[in-house]
């Protein structure tokens, strides 16, 4: 009997599946704008119905304030005191494409090639992946491309720059460029004198016929069919609600005359919007409607105990000081839910994500987490989750698959970001205190005439607002706080903060 019972071990042990993996990400989406998370306008009942069905985390982190950085930390494993890439940054040593008729210096600052990426590590335990949307790590023929970093298929945008247009005239096709039959218009244009701002047929030049959202989607469903008999990883890094607002006028008709929604008639480096806020929604709205394809098609295979979905956001969405850039009115539709600032600063509004996680019969449905986690945290959860644990290569991050499982979990020691721009700024998150710093990037002569560095210390879990400054009134943890940001920062040549890397 014992060779038939090491037989049908072995049996069941080849039967067995790792998950699938699709990991969906929107770019500069607030918590606020889903419905899970209280919004009463914009309509997203994919998302809703994908958190009833499994867990919502109510302290998620982006990796960053702004998209480079955000995802080189949820790629790398790496917080932006470690990761390579922490700011916006066009690349400077990408080869020109005059013969294809693109941009020339197109595409982000790259990645090293040693650094390690998320598909790097599955590749090898057997998962085909596929990345759909922006990329932003390294323009063509640098070493921060897609297909380098172990993927095996990409479909969208390489360069950010790019994406600030839903129209564009072409994509690209793994490491190839395909035409598209849009009419090209400068993602920085804006209305001529002769075209007046309160008719909406002026802002007719500014769309065509092929939506690149629409274009990345379908793709992406071409993969997951495609590779339904194993295992794959689907990184789904969606350009919406980005701006420029952009998106066919059956999804907007939603949305018209459901409020005020004056022109937005351009400037600012944006698009013109003849109904900015209708749009806003309905980007949203059609994006979740994809997502709910997505998610119709795992179950039409039979996959749905062998996908792990995941949803977050980049960063931030268009708040605070960068209120109503190219006709957004975040505000409005309360995206950050009330946090301080938005986009571009360390403040809460400005990288806290929204985060939901769907695996049927292994995540309980409809519950609710406020342990704290951040997008470092992604990869060795990630491994985790598929058994792969001892796979972990180093990282920052802290593996919270035992909260997603339902376990308990200690509480993170805590959650460190840094980001050099808006004059630099530091935080850390250690339980349910918040330190900021501010105004670390002057040096030289500039150091004179820049604002002194300044220090706030909230108590999130009492002033989620960020209101109230209580330093003054805690200089033993100021100085412990302190410690660990000074252990947690890297110097970096390329994006230095001068006060920090002294």
């Amino acid at each position: 009997m014992k060779p038939l019972l090491l037989l049908l071990a072995l049996a069941l042990t080849v039967q067995a599946r790792q998950p699938n993996i699709i990991f969906i990400m929107a770019d500069d989406l607030g918590p606020g704008d889903l419905g899970c998370y209280g919004q009463k306008i914009i309509k997203t009942p994919s998302i809703d119905r994908m958190a009833a069905e499994g867990m919502r985390f109510t302290q998620h982190y982006c990796g960053n304030a702004v998209c480079a950085p955000s995802r080189c930390v949820l790629m790398s494993g790496l917080h932006p005191g470690h990761a390579f890439i922490r700011d916006n940054r066009q690349a400077d040593d990408a080869k020109g494409l005059p013969k294809m008729g693109k941009p020339e210096h197109e595409g982000q600052f790259p990645i090293p090639s040693a650094t390690r990426l998320i598909p790097e590590i599955l590749k090898p335990l057997g998962y085909t992946t596929g990345g759909f949307g922006k990329w932003g790590l390294g323009g063509p023929g640098s070493t921060g491309e897609p297909l380098k970093h172990g993927f095996d298929r990409w479909f969208g945008y390489n360069c950010q720059g790019v994406a600030h247009n839903f129209y564009p005239t072409y994509l690209w096709d793994n490491d190839h460029t395909i035409e598209l039959k849009n009419p090209p218009f400068p993602s920085a244009d804006k209305l001529r004198p002769d075209e007046d701002p309160s008719k909406p047929e002026s802002y007719q030049r500014f769309k065509g016929s092929e939506y690149s959202a629409d274009l990345i989607a379908e793709q992406a469903l071409k993969f997951a069919r495609a590779n339904k008999d194993k295992p794959f990883f689907l990184y789904w890094p969606t350009t919406v609600p980005h701006v420029a607002l952009q998106v066919p006028d059956d999804s907007q008709q939603e949305y018209i005359g459901k409020f005020d929604d004056p022109p937005y008639p351009g400037g600012y480096g944006y698009l013109p919007n003849f109904k900015p806020k209708a749009t806003y929604a309905a980007m949203i709205t059609r994006m979740d409607r994809e997502i709910g394809r997505m998610v119709a098609l795992i179950t039409e295979l039979g996959l749905d105990a062998d996908t792990l979905f995941v949803f977050v956001s980049d960063n931030g969405p268009v708040s605070g000081t960068l209120q109503g850039l190219a006709g957004t009115d975040c505000a409005f539709f309360n995206s950050s839910e009330g946090r301080r600032d938005g986009k571009g600063t360390l403040y809460e509004g400005g990288f806290r994500s929204p985060c939901v996680v769907r695996w049927q019969g292994k995540i309980k449905p409809d519950t609710t987490s406020d342990h704290i986690t951040g997008f470092e945290d992604w990869m060795p959860t990630l491994l985790e989750l598929i058994g792969a644990k001892d796979k972990t290569p180093p990282t920052d991050g802290v593996s919270f698959a035992p909260t997603l499982l339902g376990e308990t979990q200690p509480a993170r020691e805590f959650l460190y970001r840094e980001f050099p721009s808006s004059g630099g700024q530091q935080i850390l998150r250690m339980g349910d205190w918040k330190l900021v710093r501010r105004n670390l990037t002057a040096k030289g002569k500039a150091k004179a005439k820049a604002p002194a560095m300044t220090e706030e210390l909230f108590d999130i879990a009492t002033d989620p607002a960020e209101t109230k400054n209580v330093a003054a009134e805690h200089p033993d943890l100021i100085v412990k706080m302190k410690t660990i940001m000074t252990s947690q920062h890297a110097p970096s040549a390329d994006f230095p903060m001068p006060a920090l890397d002294q």
